[in-house]
């Protein structure tokens, strides 16, 4: 173990997060050119050269669209992320969306700033106008949510204790999110189905090969007409000329998105925000405190938690010197590894390998010291991607 670590931040990250590092050991510098952790949020890291020393990246946030995960899984290195700490900040920007679409209060805002005269011309253009801005209520409507991972989940819950009635569809939905969801959430069979029986439609699903534009022309044909879509999710999930031609000819009332985009500035029934799903004082703070506590769990311990690329992996410490080894899940690397330290009169005292797609971590304690020579031949093992000696506990 290294016995300092550099730090590269891009983007503002809350202090609350940074202050979990320990001052003495981790060194904050924007300006590092060989950073051992680099911390983001928004920055776009796919033309970045990543040095030789970079260990982890931590992203303030849920989605990592903006940072190069497959090849930092070549290179052997996790990419954390903070998924559920700021769901309830988009929760309730959700529910603004809802809110201001089901009562057009953007429209009815921007007429009233538009209005001019005395008090008393003012009042009768409002009592002549407002039933130009009639909206309706929500219990009894039905709201569809796309995708049940923690924010997902905490909309379809806000809905049912507003009255709404509640389907969800999500295939790949974790058996945590399921417990969390409450019973009283009805389950789509299928895409069709959701987007047929739903008033407002809310998506929250990744951006990725399988939902790019998965919200298209075919699926916008199965909704009610005058129905609401709000997207908090990913620009690229909903296909851009279907949506506006779906506001356009009146097939949905209300497109609301965090993702602006100047096809939809001018069409008064597609609302932008910009991008303001995480943008509270205490999902920043969340967001940073837990991405830290879980690089700095990688650094200081091999743990592996709420990594997009990496499987979960924690070993308990105790007081060994311990081996952490990021490789490729293929047969028979562990055995080889075992073999090299057996070889090198080294006894194993604990040990786990857990795999995620095509790499595994694999976390060994020991009984003794492990020489450098050691250390190289585990190196030189064909599939190894990187190895790391942390010493035992104080």
């Amino acid at each position: 173990m290294k016995d300092t670590y550099n730090i590269k931040i891009f983007n503002k990250i809350s202090k609350k997060g940074l202050s979990v590092f320990p001052d003495n050991r981790y060194i904050f510098d924007s300006d590092c050119s060989s950073p051992d952790i680099i911390l983001v949020r928004s920055e776009k890291l796919h033309d970045y050269k990543f040095s030789n020393d970079l260990l982890a990246i931590g992203r303030a946030g849920a989605g990592t669209n903006n940072i190069p995960v497959k090849t930092l899984t070549k290179l052997g290195i996790p990419v954390f992320n903070s998924p559920g700490a700021n769901a309830n900040a988009v929760k309730e920007l959700v529910l603004t969306g809802i809110l201001i679409s089901a009562r057009n209060i953007i429209q009815a805002h921007n007429y009233v700033k538009k209005l001019d005269g005395s008090e008393d011309e003012v009042n009768k253009s409002v009592e002549s106008s407002k039933k130009d801005f009639v909206g309706f209520e929500l219990p009894g409507k039905t709201l569809g949510v796309l995708g049940l991972g923690a924010i997902g989940v905490e909309v379809a819950n806000m809905a049912l204790n507003l009255g709404m009635k509640v389907i969800g569809y999500d295939p790949m939905m974790t058996v945590d999110r399921a417990w969390q969801l409450s019973s009283g959430v009805g389950h789509a069979k299928d895409l069709n189905e959701l987007f047929s029986l739903s008033d407002i439609i809310s998506l929250h699903v990744p951006s990725n090969e399988q939902t790019k534009g998965m919200v298209n022309k075919d699926l916008l044909s199965k909704m009610k007409n005058d129905s609401i879509i709000l997207n908090f999710s990913r620009q690229e999930v909903v296909d851009k000329r279907s949506i506006i031609n779906a506001v356009n000819s009146s097939l949905i009332s209300k497109y609301v998105t965090d993702f602006p985009s100047p096809d939809y500035i001018s069409n008064q029934n597609i609302i932008c925000l910009p991008h303001l799903g995480a943008s509270t004082s205490e999902a920043e703070e969340n967001c940073a405190i837990m991405v830290c506590n879980n690089i700095l769990d990688f650094i200081e311990n091999g743990n592996v938690h709420f990594s997009v690329n990496f499987p979960e992996a924690k070993l308990s410490r105790k007081n060994n010197q311990r081996i952490v080894i990021t490789n490729a899940n293929v047969p028979n690397m562990v055995g080889q590894i075992s073999t090299c330290l057996a070889k090198g009169g080294i006894n194993i005292a604990d040990l786990i390998n857990i795999s995620k797609d095509d790499v595994a971590v694999t976390i060994i304690d020991i009984d003794g010291k492990l020489s450098q020579s050691l250390m190289k031949n585990i190196m030189s093992i064909s599939g190894i991607l990187s190895v790391r000696l942390l010493p035992p506990l104080n």
